[in-house]
């Protein structure tokens, strides 16, 4: 029996904090799909309260529904047949409530949608929360997923609700570990996986109808029916109204094009002016800047942190015309080839979950996958193929050589990571080597996860 609630205990942890002390008002926020309503409900188990859905509708439609659950949760069928069209009467009802009737929990899920229709909810709820939440024992929880409504009118020192909430909850994916217990699938298949999608509980969940990666992508990808065939576009769509310059910075650094510049001239703009976008995206978890190992400067290149995002700008994006007339099956070389990059990010994101500060290097012509620095002891320099029989001498050599070209004179090892090795090496030249297949990243996954 695969689990369907994992590796949220310190989520569920602060709401029970604050539902002790009563009287608090939480925000959750996230991307879509990340398992904020997940969380919500599987908190209120056990405990008396409401939960509410908001739609992405008008403000009377949003008021009378919310005024629906309202009426049911208290039995009031008076309430049911009011006509309310303010939000200030129907946080005032249930604010009366919640001084006069016993402790609850009062939870609003998607609430940015309710902000996008009509933003004097803020106020209103500023006026609740002040006059009736603090003196209860109540418990008001508010969760969204837009991150540009959440973060500007809940979040910020502008918002009516700025130093109302007591705390906020940024849901973040699950790791590696924990995304592997939402999969039926071995190992290889579960990081091949995670490695596409990343930790995405409901993306997770679509993947666990699959024994494997390969038949995985190609029905829900590469398949014009598939789940993921136009996820981007519904995330895009609603978190900017620019979808088409977004759209297109994720397609031009997909395509090889990673420098602001080469980005500005390939979306069609001024260099100056791309780099609110690409600010914008870092802070949504779409992008990230990366900077070479030991370089001083702020100068770096871009990259599509989402993986989601990444696979399918690289798979099907590319591959579009194909897939419409039916005619694409993914081949082995192109999703390896894919994997392999994604396999490099996992594994400086691995060596960083056991306490080395991590970043790839390059200069001119050469590269090095992974440079880890620790708090203590010798640096790591790293070398990630997703290939199968590796002979370890060889790719320590030519690691070897480029570490020559570093800017680094301090004691180092040598870290492999494949998936096999046929040949294994312990030292080259003097120098520590590890050879870390997937027996051994598992290893290291699960002693991680027991710190």
């Amino acid at each position: 029996m695969i689990s369907t609630f994992v590796d949220r205990e310190k989520e569920i942890g602060e709401l029970e904090k604050a539902w002790k002390k009563g009287g608090e008002f939480i925000v959750i926020w996230g991307r879509r799909r990340i398992g904020k309503t997940t969380i919500m409900l599987e908190f209120m188990k056990g405990k008396k309260g409401f939960y509410h859905l908001a739609s992405n509708s008008s403000k009377n439609m949003q008021i009378n529904e919310l005024k629906k659950d309202i009426a049911n949760f208290y039995g009031d069928e008076l309430l049911s047949k009011l006509n309310i069209s303010s939000w200030t009467e129907l946080f005032t009802y249930i604010g009366k409530h919640l001084i006069q009737k016993d402790k609850v929990i009062i939870a609003i899920d998607e609430f940015s949608y309710m902000i996008k229709s009509d933003k004097s909810i803020l106020s209103a709820l500023q006026i609740f929360i002040d006059r009736y939440l603090r003196k209860s024992k109540s418990l008001l929880i508010i969760a969204g997923s837009l991150f540009g409504l959440m973060s500007e009118k809940v979040l910020s020192y502008t918002s009516p609700l700025y130093g109302r909430r007591d705390r906020d909850i940024l849901v973040k994916q699950l790791d590696f570990y924990n995304s592997a217990k939402l999969l039926n699938m071995s190992f290889e298949e579960s990081l091949k996986t995670y490695l596409l999608i990343g930790g995405i509980p409901e993306y997770l969940r679509i993947a666990n109808k699959y024994k494997n990666a390969n038949e995985f992508i190609q029905n829900e990808f590469t398949n014009k029916i598939g789940y993921f065939y136009r996820e981007p576009y519904f995330i895009l769509s609603e978190e900017f109204k620019e979808i088409k310059t977004y759209f297109s910075i994720l397609e031009a650094i997909a395509y090889g094009n990673n420098k602001p510049t080469e980005i500005a001239n390939y979306v069609g703009i001024k260099s100056r002016e791309i780099y609110p976008y690409l600010e914008l995206m870092i802070s949504h978890g779409f992008i990230s800047r990366v900077s070479s190992a030991f370089s001083k400067g702020k100068r770096g290149i871009y990259i599509i942190q989402d993986p989601m995002l990444d696979t399918w700008f690289n798979i099907v994006h590319k591959n579009r015309e194909e897939i419409e007339f039916g005619n694409f099956v993914i081949s082995k070389n192109i999703l390896n080839k894919y994997l392999g990059k994604r396999f490099e990010m996992f594994c400086r994101d691995l060596l960083s979950l056991n306490n080395y500060s991590t970043k790839p290097w390059w200069h001119k012509d050469k590269e090095i996958d992974i440079v880890g620095i620790p708090e203590n002891g010798p640096a790591v320099f790293g070398e990630a193929k997703w290939k199968e029989n590796l002979d370890a001498r060889i790719m320590a050599e030519s690691l070897y050589e480029r570490i020559e070209y570093v800017p680094y004179d301090g004691e180092y090892e040598i870290w492999l990571f494949g998936k096999s090795f046929k040949k294994k090496v312990r030292r080259f030249k003097g120098v520590k080597v590890r050879c870390v297949d997937l027996k051994g990243i598992e290893r290291m996954v699960r002693k991680r996860k027991k710190k």
